[in-house]
C-alpha cells in the first residue's frame, strides 16, 4: 500500500499578485523537491508542472495539491524536514484560515493514481466522520492493517 494526500488552500490573493508572489515563484523549486525526496511516487500537476491552474472546487480560489507517497514517514520527512517547511510556516500569509480539515490521508493500492473526484470524496468523508482507515490526518494515523481491517469487516 502507498499513502495517498490531498491539500487544499484558499488564496488570499489572485496568483499573480505580489502579496503571493514568492510562493508562486518558489513552487517549481518545491515541487522538484518533492520528486527528488525519498518516498515521492507521484503528484499531481498540469501541463505547466503545477497544479495551481487546476479547479477541482466551486470557489477559483482554491488550489490543490495531491501526491502519493511510498509511507506516511516519506511524507512527513519531505514536508518537515526540507525547506518545504518554510511555507508551512508562512501558510497564514498567503491562505485563508479554514474552518474544516483542509488536508486528508488515505492508503491506495500500489500503482494507483487517486483521481480528484475519489480525493473529494475522501476530504469530504473526513470532515463529516473525522478520522478513520478511510481517510485520516496526521494526528490520528491509520496503518495499512486498519485498512485491511475495515475492509474485511465491509465484506462480512
Amino acid at each position: 500500500m502507498q499513502l495517498a494526500q490531498l491539500n487544499i488552500a484558499t488564496a488570499k490573493y489572485q496568483m499573480d499578485a505580489p502579496e503571493i508572489q514568492y510562493f508562486v515563484e518558489s513552487l517549481d523549486r518545491i515541487n522538484s523537491l518533492a520528486e527528488q525526496s525519498p518516498g515521492f511516487i507521484w503528484r499531481l500537476k498540469d501541463e505547466t508542472g503545477n497544479a495551481t491552474e487546476i479547479k477541482a472546487f466551486d470557489d477559483p480560489n482554491i488550489i490543490v495539491n495531491m501526491s502519493v507517497w511510498q509511507s506516511e514517514q516519506a511524507l512527513k520527512d519531505f514536508m518537515f524536514k526540507t525547506a518545504h517547511k518554510e511555507f508551512l510556516a508562512r501558510k497564514k500569509e498567503w491562505f485563508h484560515r479554514a474552518e474544516q480539515e483542509t488536508y486528508v490521508l488515505w492508503w491506495v493500492e500500489e500503482g494507483h493514481i487517486p483521481t480528484l473526484d475519489e480525493a473529494k470524496e475522501r476530504l469530504d468523508y473526513l470532515r463529516r466522520f473525522g478520522d478513520s482507515a478511510y481517510a485520516f490526518t496526521f494526528r490520528n494515523s491509520f496503518t495499512e492493517l486498519d485498512l485491511r481491517e475495515r475492509e474485511a469487516c465491509e465484506e462480512d
